[in-house]
């Protein structure tokens, strides 16, 4: 019998750590090395008692707003004032609700409080994305519910739940992501933090046993044509039967560029082994475009989804209609919205849900965004926060080791240090299957700054 589980917020405390990665990070226009993490604590009051939820997510600058007049500092505020201004607005709905309803009534006004201030949508909603996480945890934590079953349950009282399987696997594959900074061989000269873990992708390959790669595209045709067929070349030597993505991360300007640049791609010859073992093409066009412009007659005969464009509930409807088809689920973006796009995807055969990351970071982050879209069917998913940092980062060694201990498939020691354990290129999610959104473990509340 389904059943939400109406809740009332007792409190809600924000926090924040700093990150600092072992290697740095480029996307599209973006060098990423060092940037916060958020992290949400909220009290609930529901079934008579009080509970607690938690969650987390990496507040990486120039992916929420890309114009290059904001430093990276104030991206970073962007995503606190966004933060601050969900937390008002949650508080201020006294009502019990259930999570989801929480999350449409409180959840869009804050989104529209902050795009008011002069936020886009994407970093609006980044705010209300975490703050429902947290919810979920404490009102599955009410039930008695993990994840999957609790979703199944009715517990959250969204309307997408009834129609999706919503599954709870032991394991899921890893997306490993190829940045532009990226080495890849290991003759290569460039930046090595010798820290034990992977510098190159040849050596992530070795050390990981990887099958899936997701490779980030620059938008200059013959620089992507030239590193594409310097990776085709090594996954062809070092990988039997790979698979790969291809992120545009908003380089292309309109339509016709893009058709321009699959064009030089399918004329390469070099390339002709990689494109055919390509599974889809992630958000290639600017967002103030992608939904204005159709892609249906540029010829591209692998899926073209959505990403970055994802800031409201009818992106992937404007989407399909221009010749997409599909669309990433993201914790950032908001689990109901990841909850919709996979009823919408699974009413119609042939589109595409894939799972991508904002370089989740161990323990909360990393946790419930794997397993959100492992539940939703996605069988690879992009990963990356392992890679670019070590560990746990600067958090206590009993922070990592409590989370060791609650997960140990998902975690090894290595080199002294807890870190993503990834065998044969597959996560064990079978400990996320507890009571609760995916974790047994908690941060250091204590050691993190507070978000005020």
């Amino acid at each position: 019998m389904r059943r939400a589980v109406p809740v009332r917020l007792r409190s809600i405390e924000l926090y924040e750590r700093p990150v600092t990665l072992r290697l740095p990070f480029r996307f599209g226009a973006a060098t990423v090395t060092q940037c916060p993490q958020a992290f949400v604590r909220v009290v609930v009051e529901a079934e008579g008692r009080s509970f607690v939820g938690a969650s987390a997510e990496l507040m990486v600058p120039k992916w929420f707003d890309k114009n290059p007049a904001l430093t990276h500092g104030q991206n970073f505020e962007q995503l606190r004032h966004a933060l601050r201004t969900a937390r008002g607005t949650y508080l201020d709905t006294r009502a019990n609700l259930s999570p989801w309803a929480l999350s449409s009534n409180a959840g869009e006004a804050a989104i529209a409080s902050a795009v008011g201030t002069g936020l886009p949508r994407l970093a609006a909603q980044f705010g209300a994305a975490q703050l429902d996480k947290a919810v979920a945890d404490a009102a599955l934590r009410a039930a008695g519910l993990p994840w999957a079953q609790g979703v199944r349950a009715g517990v959250l009282g969204d309307p997408w739940s009834a129609v999706l399987p919503m599954m709870a696997p032991e394991s899921v594959g890893l997306r490993h992501t190829v940045g532009l900074a990226d080495r890849l061989a290991d003759d290569e000269t460039g930046p090595d933090p010798k820290d034990g873990l992977p510098a190159t992708l040849q050596a992530a390959i070795a050390a990981c046993g990887l099958k899936f790669f997701k490779l980030k595209l620059c938008g200059d045709t013959d620089r992507d044509i030239a590193r594409l067929t310097a990776i085709a070349a090594l996954l062809d030597a070092a990988v039997p039967d790979y698979r790969v993505t291809l992120d545009g991360n908003e380089t292309f300007s309109d339509a016709a560029s893009l058709g321009r640049f699959w064009q030089a791609l399918c004329a390469a010859a070099p390339l002709r082994k990689l494109l055919a073992r390509t599974l889809l093409l992630e958000q290639p066009i600017a967002r103030k475009l992608a939904l204005s412009e159709s892609i249906a007659g540029l010829g591209i005969t692998l899926p073209v989804i959505l990403d970055e464009s994802d800031d409201h509930e009818s992106a992937l409807a404007r989407g399909l209609a221009l010749g997409y088809r599909g669309i990433s689920s993201k914790a950032c973006k908001g689990l109901y919205r990841s909850l919709h796009s996979a009823a919408a995807v699974a009413a119609q055969p042939g589109l595409v849900l894939s799972g991508e990351d904002l370089t989740c970071q161990a323990g909360l982050g990393v946790q419930q965004d794997t397993l959100l879209a492992a539940s939703l069917g996605v069988s690879h998913i992009e990963r990356n926060g392992h890679h670019y940092v070590d560990g746990f980062g600067i958090a206590p060694a009993a922070e990592a080791e409590a989370f060791a201990l609650a997960h140990p498939g998902l975690y090894a020691q290595q080199g002294g240090r807890v870190r993503l354990a990834v065998r044969a290129g597959r996560l064990d999610l079978r400990s996320l299957h507890t009571p609760g959104f995916a974790h047994a473990a908690e941060p250091r509340w204590d050691t993190l700054t507070p978000i005020d």
